[in-house]
């Protein structure tokens, strides 16, 4: 059985990125696949890695069991606003402390680890602009860095991505369409 941990990585609750989650997983659940929804707004921790990388910080519960869901799993989902150009604060942090690398044995040691080889992820991002726009003046930067300097950096191949944009202003009949494509999504473990 496939396992998958989604993760919304948006700094409020009740959101069209956690709804896209809900379908995701919904998607998941109906395939038999075991899915996991992780949302960080609603967990208890602390976004900023303190020491950097020079000293491992402790995770927190919420953290601790939000690391072992996602190494735990063999697909990951990312979905997240486009915040100023980038992923949010909130997404940032969580990323840097759940994949510290000195909390691994591997890069206690000494030695380059690929904590997430072996996973493959999707990553959704919603945003105020046209996706178009931001697929060809932008050049999806925000996509490019979680793709290629974290997620394939640390492993994770293949990984697949899907932008919706202009967010704000489009139909409901649009949205429930993204909804419905993000179940398919779950449903297929892509």
């Amino acid at each position: 059985m496939k396992r998958i941990a989604v993760i919304v990585g948006h700094a409020r609750t009740d959101t069209f990125c956690e709804a896209l989650g809900e379908a995701y997983k919904r998607g998941a659940e109906a395939a038999r696949y075991s899915a996991n929804l992780i949302v960080t707004s609603r967990l208890s921790f602390d976004p900023i890695l303190h020491e950097g990388f020079e000293r491992v910080q402790p995770l927190e519960p919420d953290l601790q069991a939000a690391h072992d869901l996602i190494f735990e799993a063999d697909h990951l989902v990312i979905i997240f606003p486009l915040w100023l150009g980038a992923m949010p604060a909130i997404l940032k942090g969580f990323l840097e402390r759940v994949l510290q690398p000195e909390i691994f044995d591997a890069a206690r040691e000494g030695r380059f680890r690929q904590p997430l080889k072996g996973k493959s992820a999707r990553i959704i991002a919603t945003m105020g602009m046209p996706g178009f726009v931001y697929r060809w003046w932008f050049g999806t930067h925000a996509l490019k860095v979680l793709e290629h300097n974290i997620l394939r950096f640390v492993g994770a191949t293949p990984v697949r991505t899907t932008i919706h944009g202009s967010i704000e202003s489009v139909s409901e009949s649009k949205r429930k369409s993204w909804l419905a494509d993000a179940e398919a999504q779950g449903r297929a473990a892509r």
